[in-house]
């Protein structure tokens, strides 16, 4: 069984009653939902013996001794027919950016420009390998030192490491050159890292893994961070202070270039979680605001897929205090003669920590992030972060009279944050509201996070939405709030209606999940 299926029952027919508001007491025998098919799992389709290709006859397997199989190899019975629909099938039950407005705040799930994924599969980007020669990859090279000149130039920061894969490992890259920048000067003994209370899991998780104690910054109440509480922890046994800025409550620290003041004063390092860069590309440098290091996520900023099939790219800027120690392999321009990676830093001033992976990581996120940096231009970049901000406050602006914002005073900035202070004495929580949202076609916005605000929804339209598709949207979120505040409980409690599985009893699941289905074991084979 699926996980899907653990705990109270999940189809909407098993529990739905006769004039609920979505009517199912009369179950199809198929268990479809119209055309949406009622999908086994890939184990359970059967047909053992069966398979989609001719292989030819096995060589003789005199040389495997006691390797030779006694038993059927467990895996189910195809024809090319049956295999392709369970795929397609499958993908139906997934929702898309390509289907509607996906507004999971602080993720940034936006529209991807085919023109991009068109310019990744050409030859010579799609179908490189690290270990070629360089003299046969320097259009890629060049690319890679293009990229690099657009991060640094929209930053205002004077190095950049291609390297790392994600956000996180952008992290981790960023805060261990801050350690050997550190060591270098004597100050080792540096081992606390502040972050606001209202920080993304993985500041603090990956200060835990470089080896630093992270204390929290308290926040103010109107979701920034207290520059008093600040102050006051800072001292020559911090390292560094990491700051999202956007913060996670979609609102620009004001106070930004007093925090780097601040910090710098007491010896410290400005790290800057760059997940929202979005929000202030071509608008704001970080570089200029005081920061030291910053990841940029290519999937959030620059139109790259989230994960991308492979290793996604989370390159990190660094100020000129941090330059020297970024890693290697980095490329260089040799006027004339092409391009070079240069895989270790030598002389007198070379501080690189080291590497940070084998090679690069996946080519087709610099060539798609290049492309959308062309397609846009500087002013294009501007307008990106201009349309994400606006967009934004439009949803505040239309579902403050219903719903609570949970910082109400000025503008927001990529993303619109509600409590659940408005859902009050209505029977119906966060999490009843979101799972509503999905009968009415749209993926919920990110629950309870940040944590700093009770029941949390968080909603990020991104610049990529049109007004009609959000106008469509906010419809269907004032209607479904005045439902809540009009005493429809049942249309919540039993939602979602419409998905082909109901909730889960997630106590039931997380105490007692089954998490994969095995077949059962076949006959040992008859000896021939």
């Amino acid at each position: 069984m699926s996980m899907n299926s653990v705990g109270r029952p999940t189809r909407p027919e098993a529990t739905a009653k006769a004039g609920d508001a979505n009517d199912y007491v009369h179950p199809t025998l198929t268990g479809a939902r119209g055309l949406l098919q009622d999908e086994a799992l890939i184990f359970e389709l059967n047909a053992w013996d069966k398979t989609g290709v001719d292989l030819p006859d096995a060589s003789p397997a005199d040389d495997l001794g006691d390797l030779v199989r006694t038993a059927s190899i467990g895996l189910p019975g195809l024809s090319e027919p049956e295999a392709v629909r369970h795929y397609v099938r499958l993908s139906q039950k997934n929702h898309a950016i390509d289907l509607a407005l996906y507004p999971l705040g602080s993720c940034t799930m936006k529209h991807n420009p085919r023109l991009n994924e068109k310019m990744a599969r050409l030859p010579g980007f799609s179908d490189i390998h690290p270990l070629q020669p360089q003299s046969t990859v320097q259009g890629a090279l060049e690319l890679m030192d293009r990229l690099a000149h657009w991060l640094k130039t929209l930053t205002g920061m004077p190095a950049v490491a291609l390297s790392p894969k994600a956000g996180a490992h952008g992290e981790m890259c960023g805060m261990l050159a801050i350690r050997a920048a550190h060591e270098a000067n004597g100050q080792g003994h540096r081992k606390t890292v502040l972050a606001p209370t209202s920080a993304h899991g993985t500041n603090p998780a990956t200060a835990a893994f470089v080896g630093y104690t992270v204390v929290e910054i308290a926040q103010t109440d109107d979701g920034r961070v207290d520059l008093a509480d600040l102050e006051a922890k800072l001292g020559d046994h911090v390292a560094a202070i990491m700051v999202t800025n956007p913060n996670t409550c979609g609102l620009f620290e004001r106070d930004v270039v007093e925090i780097a003041r601040l910090t710098h004063a007491a010896g410290a390092y400005f790290y800057c979680d760059g997940a929202n860069f979005n929000a202030i590309v071509g608008r704001v440098r970080p570089g200029d605001l005081g920061v030291d290091a910053m990841h940029i996520n290519l999937h959030k900023t620059f139109s790259t897929p989230h994960g991308g099939g492979g290793p996604g790219a989370g390159p990190v800027v660094l100020s000129a205090a941090l330059a020297p120690f970024a890693p290697t392999p980095w490329v260089v321009s040799r006027d004339d003669h092409g391009f070079r990676l240069v895989e270790e830093a030598k002389g007198p001033a070379a501080q690189a920590f080291g590497r940070m992976s084998a090679f690069h990581g996946q080519m087709g996120m610099f060539v798609r992030a290049y492309a959308y940096m062309l397609s846009h231009g500087a002013d294009g970049l501007r307008q990106v972060a201009e349309d994400a901000v606006l967009n934004a406050n439009y949803i505040k602006a239309r579902l403050s009279d219903l719903m609570s914002p949970a910082f109400p005073n000025g503008p927001c900035m990529h993303e619109a944050l509600f409590d659940d202070t408005w859902l009050e004495d209505t029977g119906v929580t966060t999490l009843d509201f979101a799972k509503a949202m999905i009968d009415e076609g749209f993926h919920p916005m990110t629950m309870y996070f940040p944590l700093v605000v009770h029941g949390a929804m968080l909603i990020e339209p991104t610049e990529t939405e049109s007004k009609q598709e959000l106008d469509r949207f906010i419809t269907a979120l004032r209607a479904l709030a005045g439902a809540a505040k009009g005493g429809e409980v049942d249309r919540f409690k039993g939602a979602p209606y419409h998905a082909p599985l109901k909730r889960l009893d997630e106590t039931l699941a997380a105490r007692k999940p089954r998490l994969r289905w095995k077949p059962v074991a076949a006959a040992p084979l008859a000896a021939e």
